[in-house]
């Protein structure tokens, strides 16, 4: 007798997935960590999904000597330990690994970049990659740029074919300024086209935050209430429960406003911000994107300590277990005075949202691992309740949680079952995985293959990256003359510092614990 097939009613109707045309994509600095645990994980699972194309190859490129053989050894223990679909499928690996392979050499010698043409063109030969390429820069940032020039140098920006396709995708951070980002865009684009260029952020991969822009624009209760006359102010945390995980010599150059702030956290407050684009097109939707961007409130250099607070956490506890303070990590200043913590608050002065707060707040050693959009709409406007029937009644909010346990959340008020009028705030929502039963993919599959087919809906635009740079930059040159905050601020395993409430409470209002 024959199982049942179940089905989720859910799903059914949906479109099938596209598959992209042959291609081969060459990662650079491929003995690195975001290869092992992002990138071959990604890619394997769009194997086993079907998603990827006929002939798809990965060519490894670093400066480390690796026999083929040993870098695919490499990359299946990276997928063993890291992908969401594991153990590694023998039959699916024997097949998966022939188009991997390797290449040493150096980002600065033209000779090794002849030698990576070479091996392209094996490929275009054997595989049928049909002379389409992805270069994806997984390497630290300030190798981007000799990277760039010698791919076109060594001719490999171009067409390897009549009707073939090259790209670039490039990892944050891009930049450490608006004048660098500039700079940065201008290199770059004297190499590539910028509809070739991908500026990656994969947080915009991530499915909760594609479905905000459903959310919003598929559902015609909630654009009436998305603006200034409903909403009280708008909260977006990303919280880390983790350390720098040994990136002490990155991090202390850079710090939670330029890591976090500038790329992950922005993307989510123009999502969240924007206008309803002409259609969903790459294009259109990063056109709204931008309009937020540029319409955030210009920021006074002079006054940044009025819309921001900076932190730096001290040895304590998270998890049950003693974690060091920050200056006491690996390759970390023991004098560092870099923030590890930061709350601001921003305006967006348009029609829509003027008058309303954002405020964005993210941490390292945090009390758990959470990234949330709070939405917090305004109190009614004549209470009928009072007293112990309205005890503990909190205004409407919607939560969108973007990580973990992916859903959204409205909280309402409820009556509470027996004779006496008493209401409490309760939560209707729904969680992805219980709803569609299936796992959310990671966000580098999602972007890995936009990328092949090209659509660049979820990647940053030239003008999007300067835009996002433009209030970070201002606030980095005020806390560059501001007196410097007394380091470290707050415990390891608590929400920030002090400040950081106070912040708040200044407006009448508070944080929500996510």
């Amino acid at each position: 007798m024959q199982s049942a097939t179940v089905t989720n009613p859910l799903r059914e109707g949906l479109p099938q997935e596209r598959t992209p045309a042959p291609c081969a994509m060459v990662i650079f600095g491929a003995s690195g960590d975001l290869t092992r645990r992002k990138l071959m994980p990604a890619l394997y699972n769009l194997a086993l999904e079907g998603l990827l194309p006929p002939g798809f190859s990965v060519v490894g490129y670093a400066r480390r000597d690796l026999e083929h053989g040993t870098f695919r050894s490499q990359m299946r223990e990276g997928v063993n330990q890291f992908s969401r679909r594991r153990p590694v499928d023998p039959d699916m690996w024997e097949v998966f690994e022939q188009g991997i392979s390797y290449v040493q050499g150096t980002f600065e010698d033209p000779g090794d970049y002849e030698r990576l043409g070479q091996e392209l063109r094996r490929l275009d030969r054997e595989r049928g990659t049909q002379g389409n390429r992805i270069y994806y820069l997984a390497t630290p940032p300030d190798c981007y740029e000799t990277i760039v020039d010698n791919l076109g140098r060594a001719g490999l920006n171009q067409p390897a074919e009549p009707g073939s396709w090259t790209r670039l995708i490039v990892e944050k951070p891009f930049g450490r300024d608006l004048q660098s980002a500039r700079a940065l865009n201008d290199r770059v684009l004297r190499i590539f086209e910028e509809e070739q260029v991908f500026r990656i952020d994969h947080y915009l991969g991530k499915e909760t935050v594609q479905n905000i822009l459903a959310f919003r624009f598929a559902n015609g209760i909630f654009e009436p209430i998305w603006n200034r006359n409903y909403i009280d102010n708008v909260q977006i945390t990303v919280a880390e429960s983790i350390g720098i995980e040994g990136r002490g010599a990155y991090y202390d150059q850079s710090g939670a406003l330029r890591d976090m702030v500038q790329n992950h956290m922005l993307q989510l407050l123009s999502v969240i911000a924007m206008e309803p684009p002409i259609a969903f097109e790459a294009d259109a939707v990063r056109d709204e994107k931008v309009k937020a961007l540029r319409a955030i409130r210009q920021v006074d250099p002079a006054r940044v300590d009025e819309i921001t607070v900076r932190g730096q956490y001290s040895a304590g506890w998270v998890g049950g277990q003693p974690v060091p303070g920050y200056r006491e990590e690996p390759n970390v200043d023991p004098n560092s005075m870099t923030e590890t913590f930061v709350a601001l608050k921003l305006f967006i002065d348009n029609w829509r949202w003027a008058g309303v707060p954002f405020y964005l707040r993210t941490g390292k050693r945090m009390p758990r691992r959470v990234t949330e959009i709070a939405i917090q709409f305004k109190r009614v406007p004549h209470p009928l309740f009072r007293g112990a029937a309205a005890e503990s009644l909190e205004p409407n909010v919607l939560a969108i949680r973007i990580q973990p346990d992916e859903g959204i959340s409205l909280k309402i008020a409820a009556k509470v079952p027996g004779p006496q009028i008493r209401l409490r705030s309760v939560n209707m929502g729904f969680l992805y995985g219980t709803s569609f039963l299936v796992e959310s993919p990671d966000a580098y599959e999602r972007l890995l293959l936009d990328c092949m087919l090209g659509d660049s809906t979820l990647f940053t635009r030239r003008d999007e990256t300067e835009a996002a740079w433009r209030p970070i930059t201002a606030i980095l040159e005020g806390w560059a003359e501001a007196p410097p905050p007394l380091f470290p601020n707050y415990e390891a395993g608590t929400w920030g510092p002090p400040e950081a409430d106070e912040f708040l409470a200044r407006d009448g209002r508070e944080w929500r614990r996510p």
